[in-house]
């Protein structure tokens, strides 16, 4: 699939795609329930697929009606099973311990595209202190064993979605557990997320400044959930907004737990000019100037963070991003090669990005087949002087698999050429 972007101002309204981190967790939660769920609003990427997939190999009947899945709980004592998390490291994280709590005898997780390649050494050295055989620290792995209560220590800075599939895990197991932090956490609101989802649920989870504790039972407490907008999505529209239209995002909780809803502030640091009413995020163009990004928290919005900056007057240093080297991509590196293909001068640091405003040249580059790569440098070709394309840009599909067409609705010039399944 490639996608042949014409220069044109991004103007309009769209709706915020739902949200993936917030799926997942809606959906994982539904299927340690002791009674049937139903989960509205829940998107139809392939990372929601994945996670879907492995509830359903641990037994959960899951049914879809449009955005509605239905979900009866997961089994427990699985065994001789293979849990696909697609290329979902979500997925994995979280599905990994909560196989274990559920009793795992023999049961496979595996993996596509660049996921076996990341290191599970966190979560496996957890898992096997506390009585689980691993197979190995990558994909595909085996795992066999049951969970138990207790005490637990892990890095901060790693990965909080270990962090998460822990607290998911011992919220179903009999007995009190704690999770103790042996480094900052990074990334702290998506644990925010999963503690709050869990409470819907009737977990009892306590939060200190470097420590978790948790009143697990047999099962979680059934609750109909309703996913939100995804302002990790939403990131991509807005930003167009301020490079260079005027654009309106629906459907975005000013509540959120959500991380990346930290765009809004990062804009406005940018100099764009924002409107908020009730669940609406306006954004207009306006004369952008370098800024100093900390993603330490806010990983995610670095590709969308670096285009913006590609089109703003000085210098913008983006720091902390070290995680990203472990994603879909190095998005450090793939970002920095595709901002230097646009004409735009970029050192690339250990940590992150310093990038020089400038004028985009159309270019012709690759997705490195990461979604939020083939996303954040739509914009950019928007905004270029000359046409441009991305090849490979079923990496949508991972997380939003209708961005083309909500880039369409609001006035980008978009030609895809290919099968977009």
């Amino acid at each position: 699939m490639k996608a042949v972007i014409v220069p044109h101002s991004l103007n309009g309204t769209v709706t915020a795609p739902p949200s993936k981190s917030a799926g997942h967790r809606s959906l994982i939660c539904a299927a340690l329930s002791d009674k049937p769920v139903t989960v509205f609003n829940c998107g139809e990427s392939d990372d929601m697929t994945a996670t879907i997939n492995t509830l359903r190999a641990l037994g959960a009947d899951i049914t879809r009606k449009g955005l509605d899945v239905y979900v009866n709980p997961c089994r427990k004592n699985n065994r001789n099973v293979e849990l696909d998390c697609n290329e979902s490291g979500s997925t994995a994280r979280f599905m990994i311990p909560v196989a274990c709590a559920l009793g795992a005898e023999n049961i496979t997780v595996t993996g596509h595209g660049r996921l076996p390649e990341r290191p599970f050494d966190t979560i496996v050295d957890v898992l096997r202190q506390n009585g689980i055989t691993c197979s190995d620290t990558k994909l595909p792995m085996t795992v066999s064993g049951q969970l138990k209560s207790g005490n637990f220590s892990l890095p901060g800075n790693i990965s909080s979605q270990y962090i998460s599939g822990l607290l998911l895990a011992l919220s179903i197991i009999e007995g009190d557990s704690r999770i103790n932090l042996t480094s900052e956490l990074q990334s702290r609101d998506y644990v925010m997320m999963t503690i709050n989802e869990l409470r819907c649920f009737g977990a009892e989870i306590t939060v200190g400044d470097s420590f978790f504790e948790i009143k697990g039972k047999e099962a979680l407490t059934a609750c109909d959930r309703t996913v939100e907008g995804d302002w990790s999505q939403a990131a991509f529209h807005l930003s167009a907004g301020a490079v260079g239209g005027d654009i309106t995002v629906n459907g975005l909780d000013q509540n959120t737990l959500q991380g990346d809803s930290a765009i809004v502030d990062l804009l406005r640091q940018f100099g764009a000019e924002i409107h908020i009413e009730n669940n609406s995020v306006r954004v207009k163009k306006a004369p952008l100037h370098g800024i100093t990004v900390d993603a330490s928290q806010i990983p995610d919005l670095v590709p969308i963070l670096a285009v913006t900056a590609a089109f703003a007057d000085g210098t913008t240093a983006i720091t902390n991003a070290e995680r990203l080297r472990i994603k879909e991509s190095d998005r450090l590196l793939e970002t920095a090669v595709r901002l230097r293909a646009f004409g735009i001068d970029v050192t690339e640091t250990d940590d992150g990005l310093i990038i020089k405003g400038g004028q985009p040249q159309g270019a012709d580059v690759t997705s490195a087949n990461d979604h939020r790569i083939v996303m954040a440098f739509s914009v950019m070709a928007a905004y270029s002087d000359g046409t441009s394309s991305i090849d490979g840009c079923q990496a949508i599909n991972k997380s939003y698999p209708l961005f083309f067409n909500d880039f369409s609705s609001l006035g980008g010039e978009c030609n895809v050429i290919g099968n977009r399944n």
